[in-house]
């Protein structure tokens, strides 16, 4: 059965792979991220801003050659060879105007570390523009006579194809991972083929093929999974066979006792004797379906709705008091043990009208279960009773005896027996009508 899940925990993946695979990629992905901001960090800036320096210090040298030399045509020679020594353009603006201050992207650390770097280090008025040229610097310098611009590449002041090495630390990091995940998934695998034979045992259907493997822990489960299914089925065989041979030792006697009873008289005392009699029957037919517990019936698909309506127009046609509420746009097909659940709505239907004068029958359908409620307005059944009431042959006091009448005391306890053969199950609880609510329970 699902069971409701509250607070952050329905966020996460509700599957033992889902679960094993978050696992696995939640700390490599944090040990990524880690790694690249590290490297970023120390790396990236470090040689980022290594480089910046060196063209600092060389703009700062040519600045200063630039302000010594009052000759035009010696300066232009000298920024000439500067450019071609030094690799990138640089030029002078006689009588330029220099607006300070800098201009790189809103976000990155590597722009930011440069142009830190450059206007630490460069004792003069400054201009950086890492955005106006296309794989350039532009970087204007304030000089005596006019301003110096030098537009180096970005590369010459930038570590080369750095992110090479987190493309490749992602890349291996997701192939290692899918790797782990298919080898993961096949650990999973006899887990869940573990789940599906024991829920297939526990709903009475054919278990599916099912093969120990895996871990050794996953075999051990497995194979004691296989002895204990053997057990409860001898024990079931053998449980079932002792109360039918009791029974059928049992019913002789009381054919004899019946043909001795309709040949005597008419009087009191024989018509007493009929009744237990007829009781003891019943009581037989009782123990034989509790022990049967209709194993031998097969699923097939069946309109819930159907069974109640039917078991509700019987009950009404005895002249009991039972309404039926039925959500006319749900869907209560399902595969169900027609006759093993007809069984079980019929003795809690049944113990309502016995103990109660007005039974409300509620019919509801979601897209996981289907589910009957049934309330009353009897006496109940105390809250401290009511998880003994499902024991075979357990008698309530006289309040509410759910068996009475020299009943057997298996009426719950055939009710539940059918659910939980469906995979479902069946709560008791208070009524609105004062009297006591059953609600069963099935999932689709």
């Amino acid at each position: 059965m699902d069971f409701p899940v509250q607070g952050y925990k329905k966020f996460l993946p509700r599957s033992l792979f889902g679960r094993s695979v978050m696992i696995l990629i939640v700390p490599v992905a944090i040990l990524q991220v880690v790694v690249a901001l590290v490297f970023i960090e120390r790396h990236w800036t470090g040689v980022t801003r290594q480089l910046a320096t060196e063209f600092a210090s060389e703009i700062n040298l040519v600045a200063s050659l630039v302000e010594q030399e009052t000759d035009p045509l010696e300066r232009e020679a000298l920024l000439a060879e500067a450019a071609a020594s030094l690799g990138y353009e640089i030029w002078i603006e006689p009588e330029g105007v220099l607006a300070p201050g800098i201009r790189r992207p809103a976000y990155g650390i590597i722009p930011r570390v440069l142009t830190e770097t450059v206007q630490e280090f460069i004792d003069r008025p400054v201009r950086v523009d890492t955005v106006a040229l296309d794989k350039r610097v532009d970087l204007q310098v304030a000089l005596k006579n006019g301003v110096l611009h030098a537009t180096p590449r970005e590369n010459r002041m930038i570590a080369s194809k750095p992110h090479l090495l987190l493309v490749w630390m992602v890349a291996a990091a997701v192939v290692l991972m899918l790797i782990a995940v298919i080898f993961l998934r096949n650990q999973v695998r006899p887990i869940r083929q573990l789940a599906d034979a024991a829920e297939a045992f526990g709903k009475g259907q054919p278990a599916p093929p099912f093969k120990p493997s895996g871990a050794e822990e996953i075999r051990r489960a497995a194979g004691a999974f296989h002895l204990m299914r053997g057990r409860i089925e001898r024990q079931i065989s053998q449980r079932t066979m002792m109360l039918s041979g009791v029974s059928h030792d049992l019913r002789t006697p009381l054919t004899r006792m019946r043909l001795a009873l309709a040949l005597a008289e008419d009087d009191p005392e024989a018509a007493a004797l009929k009744t237990d009699v007829d009781e003891m029957e019943r009581m037989i037919d009782g123990f034989l379906a509790f022990a049967r517990g209709e194993e031998g019936e097969a699923p097939a698909q069946t309109d819930l709705r159907a069974i109640v309506e039917a078991i509700v127009e019987a009950e009404t046609a005895a002249g009991h008091s039972v309404d039926l509420a039925v959500q006319a746009d749900r869907d209560f097909n399902t595969l169900l043990r027609p006759d093993t659940i007809r069984r079980c709505v019929q003795n809690l239907i049944g113990n309502a009208v016995k103990y109660g004068g007005a039974v409300q029958v509620a019919l509801d359908a979601s897209r996981s279960h289907v589910g009957v409620t049934i309330e009353d307005n009897g006496p109940g059944i105390p809250e401290a009773q009511r998880e003994a009431a499902f024991r075979p042959f357990y008698r309530l006091d006289a309040a509410r005896n759910m068996d009475g009448g020299g009943g057997s005391g298996l009426g719950l306890s055939i009710a539940l027996d059918a659910a939980r053969a469906h995979g479902g199950d069946i709560t008791l609880g208070s009524s609105a009508l004062g009297g006591l609510k059953v609600s069963l329970m099935l999932p689709r």
